[in-house]
């Protein structure tokens, strides 16, 4: 992912106010992230329990991140999965952490109608760290590493996905 500033992040917002993009709090990590690690920008609010915030890449025509991103303000349901659920993004079946049904309003007027969208995601968005990971050897001449480049280039269109489906207006 391409290094951003806070003047970016603040206005990449495609369901957010203005006025909601310029009171959310950044990680505390925000100046000291290695962007060259991360495949989207994901945190929770410290200020406000169930609110958390995704800044995702959009990507071109070849399906790798451009230099334009889009964020989307989410809300953690009230409510947990019942069972272990798993990450809709990075897909890991070792499930190192909770995954959380995190909503969105969708932008624009359908957002201002109450339309909302869905995902199941890390409850910490260790997306970008899970899918770094070698996966383990599946049969003899398993190539990991070519395994590892497709969950990541998955992780960027799920996660560029998510944010095209809140942008559009139904």
């Amino acid at each position: 992912m391409i290094p951003l500033t806070e003047k970016t992040v603040r206005a990449s917002f495609v369901n957010a106010s203005r006025r909601e993009a310029a009171d959310l709090t950044l990680p505390p990590d925000f100046a000291d992230l290695d962007w060259t690690d991360l495949e989207y920008l994901g945190w929770r609010d410290p200020r406000l329990a169930r609110r958390a915030y995704v800044v995702v890449p959009t990507l071109d025509a070849d399906g790798e991140p451009g230099p334009a991103v889009a964020g989307v303000v989410l809300r953690q349901a009230e409510a947990s999965p019942r069972q272990r659920a798993q990450c809709t993004w990075c897909q890991d079946v070792r499930l190192p952490a909770d995954v959380l049904f995190y909503g969105a309003k969708r932008a624009g007027a359908a957002g201002r109608n109450g339309d909302t969208v869905g995902t199941l995601v890390c409850g910490g968005f260790e997306c970008s760290a899970n899918v770094h990971v070698l996966p383990p050897e599946a049969y003899l001449g398993f190539d990991a590493e070519a395994a590892r480049l497709e969950r990541i280039a998955s992780l960027r269109a799920r996660a560029a996905g998510f944010v095209e489906n809140v942008r559009r207006a139904s």
